[in-house]
């Protein structure tokens, strides 16, 4: 799914091709699960003849500066995207809308048309984005509430072990906490903790100098590195832990090659083996494990990385994570409306006897998870870091009675056949 490099290639691909250009025509989906708090009429009104003065990000969200407020505003979700036509721009699985498909595609819900005929449209497959018309997008909710960006706006050193010293969970829902670090999701998070040999479960106050000083040049290196070849299409390094998290061997290869629906996408990390079953992944002929941290499937080396101290003792409870089993998807990022969507899912969930609540016009699982195919998230696994994925939720004592009328029923049976007191015969 999107994180930070993504994110910035389409803001570079925005500002590369976009910006002086007044937008002449606008077509905004009829889709209010997506387009929050505006209707699409209101919305195309008041962007039209506006020009595109700069396109911003922080974490992973972007907006578009006009020469005038209000500002349109996308956070991505699980698989939003940014599409120019007829301009690469970074592509993931999840998201990727084929050539063949109609211009702008069925999934759009932001299209503009510039003056020079230069078409724009941010789509989204699985609903989970959200976009705004803003005054200030920074001002408010979620942008408001961002940690300093990891790329734009790094700690120093100093501060960062700080900051680490002072917080008691585990490091890895620390740095997918987006109100910590903004961008950095679950691939991400994997990576760098695989880059300075940390375990994803060691609690961050126990990390020695030394580890934090690894931990925060590797952030900003995978970072780097990821925001580079999400631009430029360059190969990343082959001992990278994303290159064997999806099922590629490791070597050399060009991202074009690698996947044609993800021809920008790092093409020697862990990502493209994350397939593979426990005890099929393996990074430079070390066994890559997976377990769950901050409710995120994880995948790290445990040679490599190993817990010490008293985080040591807790490592014989941490339950491998089960494949082909969804757990909470993306990034950590904590976002008001990927918890909304979470707090929904949780209410859906019924006790033993009660009707499943919710439910209303939801299409059965097998046939929604049909509908989806074409896009199936490379997360079979239980995966990378989606935000708060719609989950399908079943109501328990399927095929049994419901306990009162049961116990109404258990109560007549027994009473058959006795002689009402009271009565004479």
């Amino acid at each position: 799914m999107p994180e930070l490099p993504e994110v910035e290639a389409a803001r570079r691909a925005i500002e590369e091709n976009c910006l002086g250009k007044k937008i002449k025509r606008v077509i905004i989906a009829d889709d209010n699960k997506v387009i929050h708090g505006i209707s699409p009429s209101d919305f195309q009104i008041s962007i039209l003849g506006k020009t595109i003065v700069s396109a911003r990000r922080k974490g992973k969200n972007l907006w578009l500066e006009l020469d005038s407020p209000p500002f349109p505003s996308f956070q991505f979700g699980m698989a939003g995207a940014i599409y120019i036509k007829g301009v690469a721009v970074t592509k993931y699985k999840r998201s990727a809308v084929k050539d063949s498909e109609e211009w702008p595609s069925k999934y759009s819900k932001f299209f503009v048309e510039l003056d020079d005929g230069l078409e724009l449209s941010f789509t989204d497959k699985r609903r989970f984005a959200k976009v705004r018309l803003l005054e200030n997008p920074t001002s408010v909710s979620p942008i408001s509430e961002l940690g300093p960006d990891a790329l734009l706006e790094p700690m120093t050193v100093e501060e960062f072990a700080e900051n680490l010293a002072k917080k008691k969970i585990t490091i890895k829902p620390l740095l997918l906490d987006q109100g910590f670090i903004s961008g950095i999701g679950n691939w991400i998070a994997d990576e760098v903790l695989y880059q300075a040999r940390i375990h994803p479960l060691q609690s961050a106050s126990s990390l020695s100098k030394e580890q934090c000083e690894a931990l925060h040049t590797s952030i900003k290196e995978v970072i780097q590195h990821a925001v580079q070849v999400s631009a430029d299409s360059k190969e990343f390094p082959v001992d990278w832990l994303f290159h064997f998290r999806w099922g590629k061997k490791a070597g050399k290869v060009n991202a074009v090659e690698v996947d044609a629906d993800s021809s920008q996408f790092p093409s020697n990390w862990i990502f493209h083996d994350r397939e593979k079953k426990p005890g099929k992944a393996f990074v430079d002929g070390k066994k890559i494990d997976f377990i769950t941290a901050g409710g995120r499937t994880t995948a790290y080396v445990p040679e490599l990385q190993k817990l010490s101290g008293k985080d040591a003792e807790k490592a014989a409870k941490v339950r491998p994570a089960k494949r082909g089993v969804k757990p909470k998807e993306d990034d950590g990022e904590g976002e008001e409306d990927e918890q909304e969507s979470e707090k929904e899912d949780e209410s859906a969930k019924t006790k033993k006897g009660q009707k499943p609540r919710g439910g209303r016009g939801k299409k059965p699982a097998s046939k929604r998870k049909t509908e989806d195919s074409d896009d199936e998230d490379d997360d079979a696994d239980g995966g990378d870091d989606s935000e708060a994925e719609e989950k399908v939720v079943k109501p328990r004592g399927r095929g049994t009675k419901p306990a009162t009328k049961r116990k109404s029923e258990e109560k007549a049976t027994s009473q058959a056949g006795k002689k009402p007191k009271g009565r004479k015969s």
